[in-house]
């Protein structure tokens, strides 16, 4: 009977973690918007995270690029990873990736959970050297975490359960990938 009432409570607040606001449809069709004048403009999109973040940062990469035809990146590769790393710390490795990839008028996806992540603050501030045309901001934990206050689209899941934070950031971004595809709008 506990696991069975962990359970129900867990998948609950799940729900309505994932069930959206007024502001959170809002910011998912501006979401839509900066996705679909990329592509039209020919920019790029680089979608990064950590950890369980870096996994929905591929899964959106592959549907943005596959069935959106968006030129959609990210720099899993543990060689670049641990390279830029070694190289620079593991802060920098990111905007490390912006500066060497990134043009102007890109778009930036930062994926962090705590809206903390040292690596994900120093790739706002590069990308904002670069002049990328938009930073989107996907967080959770406290509301005004630092990378939130950076984006210019912050989107923030009010839990501390890292797992509730990132199953909602993987439905929001793959809710938009949808709402593109499936309404022919690409």
């Amino acid at each position: 009977m506990i696991d069975k009432n962990f359970l129900q409570n867990y998948l609950k607040t799940l729900t309505s973690k994932i069930t959206p606001s007024e502001v959170i449809l809002n910011n998912l069709i501006k979401v839509k918007n900066i996705l679909l004048s990329a592509k039209n403009k020919n920019w790029r999109v680089f979608i990064f995270g950590n950890g369980g973040s870096s996994a929905i940062a591929s899964h959106t990469t592959v549907d943005l690029t596959k069935n959106i035809k968006i030129k959609a990146m990210n720099f899993n590769e543990a060689s670049l990873i641990t390279c830029f790393s070694n190289d620079y710390g593991y802060e920098k490795w990111i905007e490390k990736c912006i500066e060497f990839y990134a043009d102007k008028g890109d778009v930036v996806i930062l994926i962090s959970s705590s809206g903390k992540s040292k690596n994900m603050l120093n790739a706002c501030k590069a990308a904002r050297r670069k002049k990328i045309a938009k930073i989107i901001t996907l967080t959770g934990a406290k509301k005004n975490n630092p990378l939130s206050k950076l984006g210019d689209i912050n989107m923030w899941v009010d839990s501390n359960i890292y797992n509730h934070i990132e199953n909602t950031h993987q439905v929001w971004l793959l809710s938009v990938c949808d709402l593109i595809k499936l309404n022919k709008v690409a």
